[in-house]
């Protein structure tokens, strides 16, 4: 037999291994050829499995939970459908459905509110928890989007989440889906009889006094209040001796900027202005996009009405004080606001 094959036959080395009970020893006989053991060798070893990394990861953690708020959505809508086919919700007598306020209209309107204007609520608490309240604030924008963030703040904000039951023009309940949209929402039109049912109902109502003239007026006027009409809502106010609660808004007068307003075709269309920004109508449906300014709303302090008898409900004089006590009210906030302001997006 040759050296080599003696070699072979007597050379063995010993390979130390992991298992169960601890190292261990194997001998693997040496051909000529390198050595192969029949286990991995200590160099490839992993170290047994810890208490920690049994835990699932943080990328399992997430699925998980995304895969959670799927099943939850599911659920809700399947609900919600469920209880729209077998009518399984309420109208009120103005035809504010609720369930389709709170599962649709408010949570389209969320986005805009918490990320686009990145709304800051103040004096919230000045509302009160139950019965009637009149909300009388400043109007701007081109666009009543003012209005539709007021609600979310009250609804979202106010510790008893009560719905605010906004008084609009009558232009809004004539156009087709918006009209639809606006009665489900729980509004009505501006005018006493509506004011005072709601008031006496124990139900926030929302006035904006200066009506198509504070969100149409150029933007050189922007946050001057227009006047504040007759005092209707006032006297709404003092018949039903609900609290009158101003409401100041900032942010809205910047996110369409009017610098014009086409006349001719706001009468052929029907409208009360047809306004031109610096970017609409020249950029067509982009023009359409407001700007993400930066807004706030602040509920001022209530101005009683309880006090005042059901005369005064009709005398001009009182309507004029009371009108003007709220209108110098929003101005002053107002002021008080911007002058706190550093920057239009940014706050």
């Amino acid at each position: 037999m040759s050296d080599a094959a003696n070699e072979a036959n007597e050379v063995a080395k010993v390979i130390p291994l992991h298992s169960e009970s601890g190292p261990r020893r194997v001998r693997a006989r040496h051909s000529g050829g390198p050595v192969i053991p029949s286990e991995p060798t200590e160099l490839f070893t992993v170290p047994p499995a810890s208490a920690d990394t049994d835990a699932p990861g943080l990328a399992g953690a997430l699925l998980d939970s995304a895969r959670g708020m799927v099943a939850d959505q599911v659920v809700a809508t399947a609900e919600f459908i469920r209880r729209r086919l077998t009518g399984d919700y309420q109208v009120d007598e103005f035809g504010f459905d609720p369930h389709f306020t709170e599962n649709v209209w408010l949570p389209l309107l969320r986005p805009l509110f918490d990320s686009w204007f990145r709304v800051e609520v103040r004096g919230i608490e000045n509302v009160p928890a139950e019965g009637g309240a009149l909300v009388v604030a400043n109007h701007a924008g081109v666009v009543p989007i003012d209005g539709l963030m007021t609600s979310v703040a009250m609804f979202d904000h106010h510790p008893a989440h009560r719905p605010l039951r906004m008084l609009a023009a009558d232009m809004a309940f004539e156009m087709p889906v918006v009209g639809n949209i606006a009665r489900k929402a729980g509004h009505t039109l501006a005018c006493n009889p509506d004011a005072e049912r709601l008031l006496r109902g124990g139900e926030v109502a929302a006035v904006f006094p200066e009506g198509f003239k504070g969100i149409g007026k150029p933007f050189s006027e922007r946050y001057k209040l227009q006047r504040f009409g007759r005092g209707g809502f006032v006297s709404a106010a003092i018949r039903t001796g609900a609290p009158i609660i101003p409401c100041s808004i900032v942010g809205s007068e910047e996110i369409y900027p009017k610098i014009g307003d086409i006349k001719s075709l706001a009468r052929l269309l029907g409208m009360p202005y047809f306004p031109v920004t610096p970017f609409f109508p020249h950029l067509g449906p982009l023009g359409l996009i407001p700007l993400p300014s930066k807004w706030y709303i602040e509920f001022g302090e209530p101005i009683v009405t309880d006090s005042y008898d059901t005369v005064a409900a009709e005398d001009p004089m009182v309507l004029f004080e009371v009108t003007d006590h709220v209108r110098e009210n929003i101005q002053q906030t107002l002021y008080r606001l911007l002058a706190k302001r550093r920057n239009v997006f940014m706050g």
